[in-house]
């Protein structure tokens, strides 16, 4: 069986024992049978719930991939990325121990090969939760092909016909490449291909300034490559002016070149790379990098898959859903990338949850009712949910805010990273949160209290009866209800209080 899609590099012991998983050479189609429940077509994150939890329940599921399951997270995203983040993270410890807290000097280059390997060798060993074999295991008919919509009710994958009652559009996203002059001719990477790196390149030019570009930068720059991050807006644009300060000031320490509001007018190449010239407010300059990773976003995988077919609308943004994660088909649903512009794993995993009680249980659960969080893995991490201040203003809602820095957080001064802060965005005149960004280490980790605060429509008071431990990072939000607290003593209720301490003489 031939593998589309970009290949497994290096194709190494590690990458071959996730290949036996994700994709066996040797794997033979189930016969169909007569009609399925549900047909989910692609086996990334969406896909993989939605058929778990379906065929958990007992339905009849049929799964199709093309490529590897477990899609982009566990191959060529979020798998990956953590394990060289963390490494590089770990590198940029050992320099500065001695610096900031009296450690050993740390003295040479580090073994960029072997923070590569290790992060096959994790990848593969987190493979069989996604693998083909498992899936049958949990019931599920796994075909591996491309499968095709022939008409509203059924889909074709390696010559078989498969019947559903309905399916799901589970195909995720690609890397967008920017049309720009030369860059196909010069070479360059994307997530689907950097993780197949073995060596360090001496030079990169990282072209967008969005999570993926900044995370990247910053663990090849702690590696040792010499990186310019070019961005036709800000770091972080999403992220707010507060947030894209702070992370860019800690990209430039680690050594990353920013070029801010810049495009790349073209790329040629060079006797040592490629050579990009870019356009920016003070003229052009021209950048050699021995290689250039895109990062400038994601584009719905829409096409290929017979979907006019089957009746099911789509545009460049992606497939066309309800609040329900519905088509145009009212057979078919989709999850995940392929439908939202909330192009992340968790999300997929929600959706997937919420499509199994809408298609097979007449659920009417909404996909605008859920409460999203997101998380960039820069250091400090950039961790963000509901609404921020600037997004509360460009609605007209009145609001207020609260922040705290974190030097004023025991915790952080004591671990020497007190750069960073929370900031709560109320209701106006009450507790009730709207929203919270926090710039931190580990905030992907804490910013679960306050989603679980604001799916459960608990007020910043509830979190400020909470007790946190001393001293952890937890106690930030502590210290944010401490705040608005303070705020409700007004001059009037400060004279109440000083007439009852009065009477009680």
């Amino acid at each position: 069986m031939s593998l589309p899609g970009p290949a497994l590099l290096p194709d190494d012991e590690h990458d071959r024992a996730l290949l036996a998983l994700v994709h066996p050479a040797d794997w033979v189609n189930p016969t169909p049978r007569k009609r399925y429940h549900l047909v989910v077509l692609g086996a990334g994150t969406g896909g993989l719930v939605t058929a778990a939890v379906a065929a958990g329940l007992g339905a009849r599921v049929a799964l199709i991939e093309r490529h590897l399951m477990g899609g982009d997270c566990l191959n060529v995203g979020c798998v990956p990325s953590k394990a060289m983040i963390a490494a590089a993270r770990s590198w940029e410890a050992a320099r500065a121990s001695h610096a900031r807290f009296g450690g050993p000097e740390a003295e040479g280059t580090g073994d960029f090969s072997a923070v590569m390997a290790r992060m096959r060798r994790i990848r593969a060993g987190l493979a069989p939760i996604d693998g083909a074999r498992r899936f049958t295991e949990l019931g599920v008919d796994v075909f591996l092909g491309h499968g095709s919509f022939t008409s509203a009710d059924t889909i074709e994958v390696g010559g078989a016909t498969l019947q559903f009652r309905r399916a799901v559009i589970a195909t995720g996203a690609r890397p967008r490449v920017p049309p720009i002059p030369g860059l196909a001719e010069a070479g360059y990477l994307t997530n689907e291909s950097v993780f197949s790196l073995t060596a360090l390149p001496a030079t990169l030019a990282i072209v967008g300034g969005g999570p993926i570009g900044c995370e990247l930068a910053q663990a090849f720059a702690r590696f040792g490559s010499k990186v310019t991050l070019i961005t036709d807006e800000g770091i972080l644009a999403r992220e707010g002016a507060h947030v894209a300060e702070i992370i860019a000031a800690r990209l430039e320490r680690d050594g990353v070149g920013i070029m801010a509001r810049s495009t790349v007018a073209g790329v040629e190449q060079g006797d040592r790379g490629a050579v990009l010239t870019v356009a920016g407010a003070g003229g052009t300059s021209r950048i050699g990098a021995e290689r250039i990773l895109v990062a400038a976003g994601r584009t719905p995988n829409v096409d290929g898959m017979g979907l006019d077919r089957a009746g099911v609308d789509a545009t460049p943004l992606g497939v066309t859903v309800d609040d329900r994660l519905r088509t145009t088909n009212p057979r078919v649903y989709a999850v995940g990338d392929v439908c939202t512009g909330e192009r992340f794993t968790h999300v997929a995993d929600a959706h997937a949850r919420l499509v199994v009680q809408n298609a097979l249980f007449f659920g009417r659960g909404k996909a605008g009712a859920l409460v999203i969080p997101r998380c960039t893995y820069t250091d400090p991490e950039v961790a963000q949910v509901g609404l921020t201040a600037e997004g509360a203003a460009t609605r007209g809602l009145a609001v207020d805010t609260i922040e705290v820095g974190l030097e004023h957080l025991d915790r952080s001064v004591l671990d020497g990273d007190a750069e960073g802060f929370l900031e709560v965005v109320l209701a106006k005149g009450s507790d009730r949160i709207l929203g919270a960004t926090l710039v931190a280490p580990h905030a992907g980790d804490s910013v679960g209290e306050l989603t679980l605060a604001i799916t459960n429509r608990l007020g910043l008071g509830a979190i400020g009866r909470t007790i946190h431990p001393y001293p952890t990072r937890g106690e930030v939000f502590r210290k944010a209800a401490d705040q608005w607290r303070r705020r409700k003593l007004t001059p009037f209720v400060q004279s109440l209080f000083r007439r009852w301490f009065a009477l009680l003489g």
